[in-house]
């Protein structure tokens, strides 16, 4: 805090504390609605941090005030690109939600079956280097890739 003058409230301090710690706390949980939660929060409280380290003062325009008095626009200019990355990947995150949701009607994350496998070795002390399936890496049906599918030119189709 400073010392005589406008300087950043104890209030604004805490509150942005407190929505970084919301919304750290809400990112490691495992259902997608309470990570988009998180994010929204996450990058509100990061929004607020970068306003506390500007300088406050006059409206940044040329001409309207003493140069000394002008607030510094760069926390501002910051913190509009951050509301847009913000966005973008909340717009992302309620897609993947929503799809989620579609296909298994839950938005929880579940556990890999692999990384289960993975853990259960390790805690055995068995992890080697070689494939745990035993089938190779041509007949494992988890690692399949299949091709996109190939799209028809004139004169390929039937007729």
């Amino acid at each position: 805090m400073r010392t005589g003058g406008a300087g950043p409230t104890l209030v604004l301090v805490v509150a942005a504390g407190v929505l970084v710690g919301c919304g750290v706390t809400l990112l490691l949980e495992r259902s997608l609605t309470r990570i988009l939660l998180g994010v929204i929060l996450l990058g509100n409280g990061v929004n607020a941090l970068i306003l506390l380290g500007g300088r406050s003062g006059a409206a940044p325009v040329v001409g309207t005030a003493p140069a000394g008095t002008l607030s510094d626009a760069l926390p501002q200019a910051m913190i509009l690109t951050a509301i847009v990355i913000t966005f973008g990947l909340t717009a992302f995150l309620l897609a993947v939600s929503y799809r989620s949701w579609y296909l298994t009607g839950d938005d929880e994350v579940p556990d890999d079956i692999e990384d289960r496998q993975i853990r259960h070795a390790v805690e055995r002390s068995e992890l080697t280097a070689a494939d745990l399936g035993g089938e190779g890496p041509d007949a494992d049906p988890e690692q399949v890739d299949p091709e996109p599918p190939r799209r028809l030119h004139r004169g390929d189709g039937p007729g």
